[in-house]
């Protein structure tokens, strides 16, 4: 409250520091959430990323129903479509956790969760009616089916959660390098 309010002339609400955090930053972490959690679904299912390459046409024809994998283990094209759903839902998965992560940085911008709280009620909603809706959309059988997606296994999400906290702590270890840098600036 001791902040003054924004000068609509002169405080834009998207800057290109805001774009900078925003999209080279969390967004690049996101991706590689959603990615690394494809990656590794593939991977424990007998596709190494070297083999994915250049397989889109084998991997989508209908009539090929002995695609190996990186292990020499055979694919029919439902097998293929199954593990594919699987995969998006992971990578749907991945993206809103992260998104948690980012939630609660962008809240703590200035001070700590700790120092903030958790009082905003339509955050805390939100939060939940997220964490409700991918569950249901990951685990209603007919809904699921209606948006191309398969349940992930419980070891995903803890997969997931990890790098959630990987970007929370990327976020609080770049805040401490900008303050010790503020603090020397003003040192000087």
């Amino acid at each position: 409250m001791t902040r003054p309010p924004r000068n609509p002339k002169k405080d834009k609400l998207v800057n290109a520091r805001l774009m900078n955090f925003s999209y080279l930053q969390i967004g690049i972490m996101q991706a590689v959430a959603g990615f690394m959690t494809y990656f590794v679904i593939m991977g424990e299912n007998g596709f190494h990323a070297w083999r994915l390459l250049w397989i889109r046409e084998q991997w989508d024809d209908p009539l090929i129903d002995d695609l190996e994998d990186s292990y020499g283990q055979q694919w029919t094209y439902e097998a293929r479509k199954g593990l594919e759903r699987c995969c998006h839902g992971a990578f749907f998965y991945a993206i809103v956790v992260v998104q948690w992560a980012d939630l609660l940085i962008s809240k703590t911008r200035y001070n700590s969760i700790v120092q903030q709280g958790m009082s905003n009620w339509v955050l805390n909603t939100g939060l939940l009616f997220t964490t409700v809706l991918s569950t249901v959309l990951l685990f209603t059988p007919f809904v699921n089916r209606v948006f191309g997606l398969t349940p992930i296994r419980y070891s995903l999400v803890f997969w997931n959660i990890l790098l959630a906290t990987a970007s929370s702590d990327y976020n609080f270890r770049r805040a401490y390098a900008l303050e010790l840098r503020k603090n020397r600036i003003t040192d000087s």
